[in-house]
């Protein structure tokens, strides 16, 4: 295995950080409080260590050279990243802030709902919400907890599933008139999804076998689906909620039923999962939320 290399002293890099923000020994040595020839000492330090030179000495003018330019980029994000562990770690003990991602169909259809709830429990609970299709970044988004669409497969967090996401092939009846079998699937478009392909297992559960039309549309989002199968641009598997409410109005028909997916084995069959980072448990706030979340029966509608 391959040993990482070894950093050079920390001083020697925010030094160097700031003459390449002055371009000037004298300027970073009027920011540090210190002497140019102790800049200057700090800058050969470094390139000793780093065994290349960084900057074209022109008198007294000095320039990053390509090398500096890239190494001051990625030790200005090393500097960020201090910065912002210092800045939540100071803010840890009073923060009663929770920084919440959440899925938009996940949002929409079952969280908004039901915050009412988390409220009476911590009342005084700062509760930020957003939403995103795709597992955030925790850190680079500033997300604490996520509630993600998928099968359960980040296994390098904590994740909880909290409801299975069933679907139900649906098509407006113009379309369903073509479909007097499942294997008359391959010959009409199919919508997908961006995130992950549910065709192919659930053509393999009821026992479709050969490739379905290449014209096939891709969305994002649920909602997306929904309204492009309700235009009639091709089959959907929807959501339960969705299907039932466009199958009760007559828009839609579910020409195979309701039960596409019974019997599919558990991990083929997407859901909503709790997914943080272990560590973020231990901030009081964002476990309260976690045990609430947890808690809740998301299947049952909201009374």
């Amino acid at each position: 295995m391959e040993r990482p290399p070894r950093l050079p002293p920390l001083n020697a890099l925010r030094v160097f950080q700031t003459v390449v923000r002055h371009r000037s020994f004298r300027g970073a040595a009027d920011e540090l409080s210190v002497t140019p020839q102790a800049v200057s000492q700090q800058i050969k330090l470094l390139e000793d260590s780093l065994g290349l030179e960084l900057f074209a000495r022109k008198g007294r003018a000095i320039e990053p050279n390509e090398q500096a330019i890239l190494l001051a980029h990625h030790i200005q994000a090393g500097f960020d990243e201090f910065a912002e562990g210092v800045r939540r770690v100071t803010k840890l003990g009073q923060r009663n802030r929770i920084n919440v991602n959440a899925s938009p169909y996940f949002a929409t259809r079952f969280l908004l709902d039901r915050l009412a709830r988390f409220r009476e429990i911590m009342p005084g609970a700062d509760l930020r919400l957003t939403t995103m299709v795709e597992l955030p970044d925790f850190v680079a988004d500033d997300v604490d907890v996520a509630i993600q669409w998928g099968f359960g497969t980040w296994t390098n967090h904590e994740q909880t599933l909290l409801l299975r996401d069933i679907k139900v092939i649906c098509c407006t009846p113009a379309l369903a008139a073509r479909l007097n079998a499942p294997a008359d699937l391959l010959e009409v478009p199919l919508l997908h999804s961006v995130l992950a392909d549910l065709w192919v297992p659930v053509l393999r559960h009821l026992g479709v076998t050969g490739n379905h039309a290449p014209d096939a549309l891709r969305f994002q989002d649920a909602a997306t689906m929904r309204r492009a199968t309700l235009a009639g641009l091709g089959v959907g598997l929807l959501s339960t909620i969705d299907a039932e409410e466009d199958l009760a109005s007559g828009k839609l028909v579910a020409p195979f039923g309701l039960d596409v997916m019974a019997g599919m084995p558990e991990a083929q069959i997407p859901g909503f999962y709790l997914v943080l980072p272990k560590a973020h448990r231990r901030v009081k706030p964002i476990a309260a939320f976690c045990d609430w979340v947890a808690r809740e029966n998301w299947a049952l509608p909201v009374v």
